[in-house]
């Protein structure tokens, strides 16, 4: 009966790999994770500033910033998402899709889609989104500008829709009334 031979007889080693980095008989689009890493990491992971890190200056990008350290300067994230931990002091202003304020802001927020203050959060300045959510417990100090943007050219056609109506019906103009009152 034939037996195959034994590689370790002829001399011949064969390189031993962890089982986490055997490859697979099926391909994978994900990221392998490195030896002893809990969990894979995933494309869209978060880049963070930790609690001990303090940056001066403007922070770009094009990926979602977790922020728990403390920044000065200013958070450009176009479509991306800005979360600022609990620990993060923010004294900066942010412009991202989506900022959620879990920390401490210090500035200008300018949240296209969201932006979101959690209790624990605390903001000083202007607010400027599509959609507001405040819990119970935050701190808001400044000027808010919530829902969707309206056209200009929208706005002087309805005031000037409105001044016509009003001149048609009391025969004088709307405008130097209003100057009178």
């Amino acid at each position: 009966m034939w037996r195959k031979e034994d590689p370790k007889s002829q001399g011949i080693t064969e390189p031993v790999m962890p089982p986490s980095a055997a490859p697979s008989s099926t391909p994978s689009s994900a990221p392998v994770a490195a030896v002893g890493s809990p969990l894979p990491l995933s494309p869209r992971a978060a880049a963070c500033i930790s609690q001990g890190i303090r940056i001066k200056g403007e922070v770009i990008g094009k990926e979602d910033l977790f922020v728990d350290g403390t920044v000065e300067g200013k958070l450009e994230l176009g479509s991306a998402s800005c979360t600022i931990g609990p620990n993060g002091k923010v004294k900066a202003d942010i412009s991202a899709r989506e900022v959620i304020v879990r920390g401490h802001v210090d500035g200008k927020i300018d949240g296209t889609e969201r932006v979101q203050l959690w209790n624990t959060g605390r903001v000083a300045g202007e607010v400027r989104t599509e959609r507001l959510a405040i819990e119970d417990g935050a701190i808001l100090r400044g000027k808010v500008e919530a829902g969707k943007p309206r056209n200009l050219s929208q706005e002087s056609a309805a005031a000037t829709a409105v001044a016509k109506s009003e001149k048609s019906k009391s025969g004088a103009d709307a405008t130097s009334r209003a100057a009178v009152i």
